[in-house]
């Protein structure tokens, strides 16, 4: 009997193949035409690589979950930085010693702009919300340049509004470090995602269904257990109330006569503008083109659902759908969207290896039984 997995990103497809390799049978199912989720890249039509839903930028710590990945793809070294227009200027994000002094017109070493910073925030206690984070670290300036109206456009609330993990990703340094991430592992696919998927889901155990949604298969296709990657409110119809999630709507365009938009991948607008940022592909993949391709990226209430939105509120929602889960036999709910976390990539590989080498465990073979005829990936 086939294992049944929903949906072919990260956490579906390391899953799926983690298991196929143990020797089940797996149908891997995905709503979409294609594979790698929200991670899926393809060539334009001037034949610049670029990311359909947005920027996907891999870091890790773990050298497990790089070692992993590393099977199906080689690397191209990338280390992320990232802009901020505030008026004319363009600035470091995350704020730091180069950030402070373009600034403010300064000429401070480390020591100088960690007291500057001392004298700027406005201590808070205990930080429950995001602009308690913020303002304990950096005060109130700092924080209306870079932080509240990008806050306000991403996630439509305040940052009073927010829970504090959502500002606590984002550091403050007083070195010069204008890298994004400082994670041990800062590489991108080099033949891109949707090539490192394709391989990853290539063995005769698999079999990739796309264009199929959930509620097709539901209740017909007999299985030994499910792993279900999906929004965990829309596996229970919404029974409790939707639970809430932000949207983005991409614009993509290609500048023919640009070979360079940008200095750095990408250039946040937290105060001007409806989009949030622009992000330059070619800074992303290296790749030699005369023209250039970018994504704006416009965050919005209806559409996909990109990003669980942490609120108390939210939370408590999600731990009454999280109670029904746990009672769901043979059905095992598995990243962002089934968990209702803020998760990035590597996180999201981690939870699947993890989950994989349960799920073996709990359901051994009595008797390895004939590949399922994979489809084309």
């Amino acid at each position: 009997m086939s294992v049944l997995i929903v949906g072919a990103g990260f956490a579906g497809a390391t899953t799926a193949r983690c298991l196929a390799e143990a020797g089940h049978d797996v149908v891997l199912i995905d709503r979409r035409d294609h594979l790698a989720g929200n991670a899926f890249d393809r060539h334009d039509a001037a034949g610049v690589l670029i990311h359909e839903y947005g920027p996907h930028i891999f870091h890790t710590n773990s050298e497990k979950v790089f070692t992993w990945l590393s099977r199906f793809t080689d690397w191209r070294p990338y280390e992320h930085r990232v802009l901020a227009r505030v008026g004319e200027q363009e600035l470091p994000i995350p704020i730091n010693r180069r950030t402070i002094n373009a600034l403010y017109g300064l000429d401070l070493d480390e020591a100088g702009v960690a007291a500057f910073l001392e004298s700027r925030r406005e201590p808070r206690e205990p930080l429950r919300t995001s602009e308690d984070v913020v303002l304990n670290s950096v005060g109130s300036h700092l924080c209306d340049t870079f932080f509240r109206g990008y806050t306000r456009k991403q996630w439509g609330l305040e940052l009073s509004e927010l829970s504090a993990g959502v500002a606590a990703r984002i550091p403050t340094r007083t070195n010069d470090d204008d890298r994004y991430f400082t994670d041990t592992f800062q590489a991108m696919p080099a033949e891109g995602y949707t090539r490192m998927f394709e391989r990853m889901l290539d063995h005769p155990r698999i079999c990739l269904r796309l264009g199929t949604d959930f509620e097709q298969v539901r209740h017909s296709l007999p299985r030994l257990f499910t792993v279900y990657t999906g929004p965990i409110d829309a596996y229970f119809g919404h029974c409790h109330g939707a639970l809430p999630y932000r949207s983005l709507r991409f614009e993509h365009e290609h500048l023919p006569h640009t070979p360079r938009l940008q200095a750095v991948g990408t250039v946040n607008y937290p105060n001007d503008h409806a989009y949030t940022r622009i992000t330059e592909f070619k800074h992303l993949t290296g790749q030699v083109h005369p023209g250039t391709s970018i994504v704006r990226e416009y965050p919005c209430a209806e559409g996909e659902p990109y990003y669980p939105i942490p609120r108390p509120d939210n939370e408590a929602l999600f731990k009454r759908y999280e109670a029904l889960a746990e009672a769901e036999p043979d059905v095992h709910f598995l990243g962002r969207l089934a968990q209702y976390r803020y998760y990035n990539m590597d996180q999201v590989v981690a939870s699947a290896l993890a989950l994989a080498q349960r799920l073996v465990l709990a359901y051994p073979l009595a008797e390895a039984g004939s590949p399922v005829a994979a489809e084309p990936a």
